[in-house]
C-alpha cells in the first residue's frame, strides 16, 4: 500500500467522521424542532378553524382568531402538563404502552370537556367574576383574552421549570386578577372564590 492510498483512505475516513458528526447535529436539531413545527402548525389550524366556524362580524375577526390561537396554546400547556400525571405511572410501570396511554387520555380529555366543559365555562365566564353593567362587553372579551394568555404563560414557564402548577388554579386567578384590573374588587364574587379555593 502506497503513501497515496494511505492519504487517500485517511481523507475517507476523515470525510465519514465529518458526514456523521453533520448528520447528527442534524438529526439533534430536527428532533428539538419537531414539536415547535407541530406547535406551530397546531395553532395554524386552530386560528383557521376558528375564523371559518363562526360567522363572525369583520371586527370580530382578529379577536376570534387571536382567541382560537391563544386556546390551543393553552390547551397545548395543559397537555404538556397533565400528560406526565396521568401517563407517567401508567407508562413508568409498564402497564401501558405510550400509545395506548395517548389514545386513553385522548379519548377521556375529549369526553370529559365535552361532558363536564359546560359548567366550567359558566364558573369562569360569569362566576368569578360579575362583569354586568360594569364593564363593557369589548373590555370583557379582552379582559378574558388576557386572562387566557396569563394563564398559558404561567403554566408554560412552570412546566418549563418542572414546577408544580395547577392549569385550573391558573386561570382563575387569571380571571380574577384581570376583574380586578378592570373593575376593581368589587367585581370579584368571593362567595365562588372560597368555594374554588376550598375545593
Amino acid at each position: 500500500m502506497g503513501k497515496n492510498d494511505v492519504d487517500s483512505s485517511n481523507r475517507y475516513v476523515n470525510d465519514l467522521r465529518r458526514f456523521d458528526f453533520t448528520n447528527g447535529k442534524v438529526m439533534q436539531l430536527r428532533g428539538r424542532l419537531l414539536p415547535f413545527t407541530l406547535a406551530a402548525a397546531f395553532l395554524v389550524i386552530a386560528g383557521l378553524i376558528g375564523n371559518f366556524s363562526l360567522q363572525a362580524a369583520s371586527e370580530d375577526i382578529i379577536l376570534l382568531v387571536a382567541a382560537s390561537v391563544i386556546g390551543g396554546y393553552m390547551a397545548l400547556n395543559i397537555g404538556a402538563n397533565d400528560v406526565a400525571n396521568n401517563m407517567g405511572p401508567a407508562v413508568g410501570g409498564k402497564v401501558l404502552t405510550v400509545t395506548t396511554a395517548v389514545l386513553i387520555a385522548a379519548f377521556f380529555e375529549s369526553a370529559g370537556a365535552m361532558l363536564a366543559g359546560g359548567d366550567v365555562v359558566k364558573t369562569v365566564a360569569k362566576g368569578i367574576i360579575n362583569p354586568d353593567g360594569v364593564v363593557s362587553v369589548n373590555s370583557f372579551q379582552i379582559l378574558m383574552l388576557s386572562a387566557l394568555l396569563a394563564a398559558a404563560l404561567w403554566v408554560n414557564l412552570a412546566t418549563f421549570l418542572n414546577a408544580p402548577v395547577s392549569t385550573t388554579h391558573s386561570i382563575v386567578g387569571g380571571v380574577m386578577g384581570g376583574g380586578i384590573a378592570a373593575a376593581g374588587f368589587g367585581l370579584v364574587n368571593w362567595v365562588t372564590m372560597s368555594k374554588i379555593a376550598a375545593s
